[in-house]
């Protein structure tokens, strides 16, 4: 049954939380817990190793290149080998190297191998994103596609939310090793549990690439919805506790908890309400939950409204996170879910870093309440692309771009 068919009357859904969703838990909460247990720590453990603060920072820069790098070539790769073998492949590429930083040698001191580990992290960190979501979607029933992946949206947020404070917080009481050897682990527990998973082999039909997805107003529209609502959040996560005064510390730290909680939140109902009207309606009322959000954290002076400002976004943005995913998903065949998932991790990441960038340089001539202002302002203008494409019904599905069987893009 297609998950635009209608079950006859009294039919009780398919069920949801099955065996092999579960195993793919385990991966994971064990590649969400290694990757922000040292998303934090590393740039302070290079600084230990002598790195100037600019060169910190060059870790996470590493990081989110080589990911948007390996974003781009994952989907071929999954093509050729299977998403099994691609999801072990980027579990390991995420965990080996967390376990040289903790090696006792001391190896995992210099600055070139912090280096180095940092960017394969990275190229692991998105094959695990791209092979592990294809893998997933393959596992939920097309009629609770949104709500399975807002279940998965809540399994991997719990730990990132947890293990982001709990690594910087480990390090400063127990030290670097004991932190990096946790994240190393994690992996690989996951990695462990690969094996257990059903023997989906290589996706059926002509694989779609990335180049092509990027091509397609079907998946390149909510990709780009959801980018401007990353932009905003990258904004969240890198100034809020910067505009904030410094006497109310501790109203960042409660509005970075209330932005992520209702992420989740939003993720969820955006999924159960989009299993049954569709996920193309929620698009424009998420980025205008959003922008409000982004208004009120205009008022950086006055506590309540900062973490009010904090929940909103947090609301908007997981209710884009969930339509936007679920929306590109129903619109490719199965050959097609490494290239739509690899936009929409591109999207996201790319979003972030853009925003990020880009509001450092206006707020430093406008100040962060006006720069929050501007922001919300902006957002809306996404809003024509977020239209259905092509005047199709929102929620159908729309066919793939098929390449040409003689070459396959990337």
């Amino acid at each position: 049954m297609s998950r635009n068919q209608t079950r006859p009357a009294g039919d009780p859904p398919p069920r949801l939380v099955t065996r092999p969703l579960l195993v793919r838990f385990v991966s994971i909460v064990g590649a969400s817990a290694s990757f922000y247990l040292l998303l934090s720590t590393v740039p302070e453990y290079a600084r230990t190793a002598g790195a100037s603060p600019g060169t910190a920072g060059l870790t996470t820069t590493a990081l989110t290149l080589s990911s948007v790098a390996a974003y781009l070539v994952a989907p071929g790769l999954i093509a050729r080998y299977g998403y099994r073998p691609m999801l072990a492949a980027g579990l390991a590429a995420l965990g080996a190297p967390a376990l040289l930083l903790a090696a006792p040698s001391g190896i995992g001191g210099s600055l070139a191998v912090i280096m180095i580990a940092c960017v394969v992290r990275g190229v692991g960190f998105a094959i695990t994103c791209v092979a592990g979501y294809a893998l997933t979607v393959s596992l939920l029933p097309a009629q609770r596609r949104g709500e399975g992946l807002a279940l998965v949206g809540v399994v991997s947020g719990v730990p990132s939310v947890a293990c982001l404070p709990l690594g910087v917080w480990l390090a400063a009481h127990v030290g670097y090793r004991p932190v990096f050897l946790a994240g190393g682990l994690a992996a690989l527990a996951g990695l462990a549990s690969v094996p257990a998973l059903p023997r989906s082999g290589r996706s059926a039909g002509p694989s779609a690439g990335i180049r092509a997805a990027l091509r397609t107003p079907a998946l390149n529209r909510p990709a780009a919805t959801f980018s401007a609502t990353a932009m905003a959040a990258g904004i969240v996560v890198t100034f809020l506790p910067l505009a904030v005064a410094r006497t109310a510390t501790g109203v960042a730290a409660l509005a970075l908890l209330a932005q992520p909680a209702a992420a989740i939140g939003g993720r969820w109902l955006a999924g159960r309400y989009g299993d049954r009207r569709g996920p193309a309606p929620l698009l424009a009322p998420g980025v205008l939950l959003a922008a409000a959000g982004m208004l009120t954290l205009s008022l950086t002076a006055v506590p309540a409204a900062v973490i009010a400002g904090a929940a909103v976004f947090g609301a908007g943005f997981g209710v884009t996170q969930n339509a936007s995913l679920t929306l590109m998903y129903d619109r490719v065949p199965e050959s097609g879910y490494s290239a739509a998932g690899a936009l929409w991790n591109l999207a996201y990441d790319g979003g972030m870093g853009v925003g990020a960038a880009g509001f450092g340089v206006l707020a430093a001539h406008t100040g962060y309440p006006a720069a929050f202002a501007l922001t919300a302002a902006v957002l809306p203008a996404v809003l024509p692309v977020a239209r259905p494409a092509g005047g199709r019904r929102p929620g159908t599905r729309t066919g793939a771009p098929r390449p040409r069987t003689t070459s396959r893009s990337a």
